[in-house]
């Protein structure tokens, strides 16, 4: 594995340990996740232990291994109708890196000139809610293109197990994500009256936009939602403005903050930090358990007006 490759592994596996042990994941879920990711029991006993936890049988895991998924949290309806007059959305293809790429784009109706934002998911794939943040963004007068980063094994509509998703994106590495989302930077350039590239991710894919931001110097406006800190050496290379929110109760990820800061002022990056009070991880899907609308609302508004002053100039 490459070393980021084995940063987003690590971190999908300890978003999993850290849902089983807020109950999010009943048990026999979490052992079966960590079957996935370690491609059987005798790789999951390894991984269950360096994440320090015990009392886990090579018994319970096969008998995890075979059972059915434990049912995602239902999607909520959105925020914005798909079929609301002022934006125009659907699914759109593009040949690139020798596969069929899968995407979501959302525009305001119209051709009129707009700053354009590459949307990254989380590490469940292109859900639902990811497709109405590109609306929401749509209909704040942005042209959004959400990619599928599990476009290579089919897309994300082709499974109902979602840990298969995340376990799909756990195991790729970094370098190759980071090269499908420059493919959709390229797409979303050549859209009509794009003017201007920022990105926003969330989760998995706040991490892989701040990775962006350091491999892509025609980004203007990042905004990573509690993302995993970039290869602090590269933080140099960042030419955007980079905004990242944080939830205040989200220990796991807030720990990367002070280093990445020190990093981020040294190189005279144009950044902002914000940390949302009563919020976790994941605090802004409001499809998840994790939702504080509160904090999301208050987030959305200052992303926007941080797109607003760096992208939109």
């Amino acid at each position: 594995m490459t070393e980021y490759k084995q940063d987003l592994f690590r971190y999908v596996a300890e978003e999993f340990a850290e849902d089983y042990h807020e109950g999010e994941l009943q048990r026999r879920e979490f052992l079966r996740r960590m079957t996935l990711l370690g491609g059987g029991v005798v790789g999951a006993r390894t991984l269950i232990a360096s994440l320090g936890i015990a009392g886990i049988s090579a018994a319970e895991l096969a008998q995890a291994q075979t059972a059915p998924p434990q049912p995602d949290q239902a999607s909520g309806a959105g925020m914005v109708d798909p079929r609301d007059p002022a934006i125009k959305v659907g699914p759109v293809t593009y040949e690139a890196r020798g596969f069929t790429q899968l995407a979501y784009l959302a525009r305001p109706a119209g051709n009129a000139p707009a700053p354009g934002i590459v949307v990254i998911h989380e590490n469940k794939g292109l859900q639902p809610h990811i497709q109405d943040v590109a609306r929401r963004l749509a209909k704040a007068g942005y042209i959004a293109l959400a990619p599928d980063l599990v476009s290579k094994i089919g897309g994300t509509a082709q499974y109902i197990d979602t840990a298969q998703i995340s376990s799909y994106l756990a195991q790729v590495s970094g370098d190759e994500h980071v090269a499908n989302l420059k493919e959709a930077v390229a797409v979303l350039q050549k859209q009509p009256g794009v003017q201007g590239i920022g990105a926003i991710g969330f989760c998995f894919g706040g991490g892989l936009a701040w990775r962006l931001s350091t491999e892509v110097p025609e980004l203007r406006a990042v905004v990573p939602f509690y993302g995993p800190a970039p290869d602090t050496a590269k933080v140099k290379d960042i030419k955007a403005a980079v905004l990242g929110v944080y939830g205040a109760n989200d220990t796991r990820i807030n720990a990367g903050i002070p280093q990445l800061e020190t990093a981020l002022k040294a190189a005279g990056t144009r950044y902002g930090i914000k940390v949302y009070e009563g919020a976790g991880h994941a605090f802004n899907n409001d499809t998840g358990q994790n939702y504080v609308k509160s904090a999301a609302d208050a987030a959305w508004a200052d992303a926007m007006a941080w797109f607003k002053q760096y992208l939109n100039s």
